[in-house]
């Protein structure tokens, strides 16, 4: 979305160039999504989208560390949504949880972009969350760059026991005739499909690919397990590659080999899965109807997935067992919450750094 449309739907939402920056001791005097006439100016939004426990001081979930290394001190009540959200001030840097699930994301972007007391005028918007990982791409604690986001959701499903005998899988795309249907188009317009800013995606991987990332003995015990996947035992990088939102948590090779083939079709055969999430087709829904009024852009958002556990279990281990053991403590949590926010933080520091080349115009 055009800078110049931003600015004529909503002239009084920019804040005063000439004037000091609202405190957030300003803010206090308005009321959670009621009028504000100082809103904040915000630079960068972190969604996170789940902590494990708290905030600080226990195991770090998706948001510890942005809290606690970003100075995110100053806490802003969001009552309209499921978690407080927290401020630097200085750097204009906001953070936000989300919580699990395309509902919650949907819900809590829309809030937060709704909500007079911020000027999302010219933020940028940065989802970074854990995510499972396809070993034929990558290995645990890998951090991918999307292009597309695709939802698993909305769907046709018949139960797998009750399918023709040539239908591999009983879970297909609406508006078709099967999943052996190659002929009919994909209309992404109900949701199933959204890409992310060519140009900033391109930007923001082409900053980080280079970054060499932790090893640790954990990881590398668990990525030698998957013989005959020479990416799934690399030690940890930087990639560029798709995720597949979706509220149940699947597991297993075959729902792999479906996921790859749903992200395909939805990206036109442009798209290739790498990571298995929950939310973001339901923070980009909300950012594109965000646009459409002018309290946000669209352009402006990049999403980013760390492997924390593979999508499937390795050669000679079944996928009820691989997944039920994952459920005690996924493999590459440490490694992927720490990675992602090393490689996020480039992004981040680059945008701070060089802000009156940023602030107006997208890389």
């Amino acid at each position: 979305m055009a800078g110049a449309v931003l600015a004529a739907a909503t002239p009084a939402f920019a804040a005063d160039a000439t004037a000091s920056p609202p405190t957030t001791s300003a803010v206090a005097d308005c009321d959670p999504g009621a009028p504000c006439d100082h809103p904040l100016p915000v630079k960068v939004v972190i969604v996170s989208l789940f902590e494990i426990g708290k905030d600080e001081g226990d195991v770090a979930g998706e948001f510890q560390l942005w809290k606690a290394r970003r100075g995110l001190t100053q806490r802003i009540p969001f009552p309209q949504s499921f978690h407080d959200l927290y401020y630097n001030p200085e750097t204009q840097v906001l953070g936000m949880v989300t919580g699990i699930g395309t509902a919650r994301s949907t819900a809590a972007t829309m809030a937060l972009g709704l909500d007079p007391r911020f000027d999302l005028s010219q933020a940028y918007w940065l989802v970074a969350g854990i995510a499972g990982i396809d070993p034929e791409d990558a290995s645990i604690g890998s951090v991918a760059w999307a292009r597309y986001v695709v939802d698993g959701d909305l769907a046709h499903e018949i139960d797998a026991r009750e399918i023709p005998a040539d239908w591999k899988t009983g879970y297909f795309a609406r508006h078709t005739k099967g999943p052996n249907d190659k002929t009919t188009k994909p209309d992404p317009s109900g949701g199933e499909m959204f890409q992310v800013n060519p140009s900033l995606e391109k930007w923001a991987y082409e900053l980080t690919k280079n970054i060499e990332l932790p090893d640790s003995p954990a990881i590398a015990a668990e990525r030698a397990k998957f013989v005959d996947y020479p990416h799934a035992q690399e030690a940890p990088f930087v990639l560029e590659g798709d995720t597949l939102s979706a509220m149940t948590f699947w597991h297993g090779e075959k729902l792999t080999d479906w996921a790859n083939d749903w992200v395909r079709y939805w990206s036109g055969g442009q798209g290739e899965f790498v990571t298995s999430a929950m939310e973001d087709t339901g923070v980009m829904q909300a950012m594109t109807y965000l646009d459409a009024v002018g309290r946000a852009d669209r352009d402006r958002v990049l999403v980013v997935r760390a492997g924390s556990n593979f999508t499937m279990p390795p050669p000679g281990v079944d996928a009820a067992t691989y997944l039920l053991r994952e459920n005690e403590g996924y493999a590459g949590l440490e490694a992927a919450v720490e990675n992602l926010y090393t490689v996020g933080s480039k992004v981040v520091d680059e945008l701070l750094g060089n802000w009156d080349r940023y602030k107006d115009a997208t890389p």
